[in-house]
């Protein structure tokens, strides 16, 4: 059950050895950075920052006529430390965009912000430990990023119109025939899935994670593991209460279980614990024939969640703890979408025409 469940366990396993191979590959400055992050960061992030300084030092073989006939695990703290900011600053550009056939590329400021990350992390690491003499990325300006407060999110019709798409009852017109015909088979598992995501603002990837023995429908709560790798336990109302039994007692149990799935909560139709991309496909699929106008992801609907708990409630720090951020800032976006809402409403509210009554 939750974090002690055989899928996260091996799903752990499974990183650790991606992390490990990814490792081999990087020079020894990258692999001291990496390690002196194993005890505060995520595994799965650190095995995206060992991507991510991958790419940089191929870029470097690449782009560096110096470098071209070295092997990246051979990189030395002298040959780091010889770098300048610009050639930080040409490597951003390379991440901004690259229009060679074999590797093309294009990442908007946020992607490059979040790939520049592990490098000034590593420079920074090395500066401060004095096995460099000069850090160039401090010469290097960030890209600047917006706040953006318009956060996507549905508003109660567009979520009736997703629900009734579903349901069978609404857009059947706009399915192709082969859609209608795989929906008969999974109606209710859908409809559960898209119910408990709507109603508990979960990931898609703790979604993915749930086992059979994470729901408890005598106390109408699911176990879940965050994002961070915590254990949380999460209540729901009749609705998902209903859905959930529908799919447990009806589509789940027609199911015969590929072996090492068995415990798995929702289920692919050939019988495998269905995926991370599985469940965003089947979100965008119903959105995108019942709300063509926006492009709602399995996120999306998270933030729908979580905006109208707050507009419901009001407590930003009971919306940062029923979807497990960990920072309240992350949460206060859904503060900016409500008063940005009253902004709106506030435009009408004054009338100097009307008479006084």
């Amino acid at each position: 059950m939750g974090k002690n469940s055989e899928f996260y366990k091996e799903k752990q396993k499974k990183l650790t050895i991606t992390l490990r191979n990814l490792i081999k590959k990087l020079p020894p400055c990258a692999v001291d950075y990496i390690h002196s992050k194993e005890l505060t960061t995520q595994t799965s992030t650190l095995v995206s920052y060992c991507y991510d300084l991958l790419t940089f030092f191929r870029f470097l073989k690449e782009a560096n006529p110096s470098f071209k006939n070295k092997k990246i695990e051979s990189f030395s703290y002298k040959q780091i430390e010889s770098l300048s900011a610009e050639d930080i600053i040409e490597y951003q550009r390379y991440l901004a965009l690259n229009t060679d056939e074999e590797d093309y590329h294009e990442n908007g400021k946020k992607a490059i912000a979040r790939k520049m990350a592990p490098l000034r992390g590593m420079f920074l690491y090395h500066f401060q430990h004095e096995n460099i003499k000069k850090n160039p990325m401090i010469l290097v300006p960030l890209p600047k990023l917006k706040k953006d407060k318009n956060i996507i999110r549905m508003s109660n019709y567009e979520v009736q119109a997703v629900m009734a798409t579903v349901s069978g009852s609404g857009n059947q017109e706009k399915m192709s025939e082969r859609q209608r015909k795989y929906l008969e088979k999974t109606r209710i598992r859908d409809t559960a899935i898209l119910t408990l995501m709507l109603g508990t603002g979960i990931r898609v990837s703790e979604c993915n994670g749930l086992d059979i023995d994470d729901v408890d429908l005598v106390v109408n709560t699911i176990t879940i593991v965050r994002k961070g790798g915590g254990q949380d336990v999460l209540y729901f109302g009749r609705e998902i209460h209903k859905a959930l039994s529908d799919y447990i007692e009806t589509e789940r149990k027609l199911i015969d279980p590929v072996p090492g799935h068995e415990k798995a909560l929702f289920f692919s139709l050939q019988g495998k614990r269905i995926s991370v991309d599985s469940i965003e496909n089947l979100v965008k699929k119903y959105s995108r024939i019942a709300v063509p106008s926006k492009k709602i992801t399995p996120h999306k609907l998270r933030s729908t969640y979580g905006t109208a708990l707050y507009r419901e409630t009001g407590d930003i720090r009971l919306v940062a703890d029923v979807l497990g951020h960990e920072n309240i800032n992350t949460t206060i976006d859904y503060y900016a979408a409500i008063e940005d809402e009253h902004k709106r409403e506030a435009a009408n509210a004054v009338d100097f025409n009307r008479k006084d009554t």
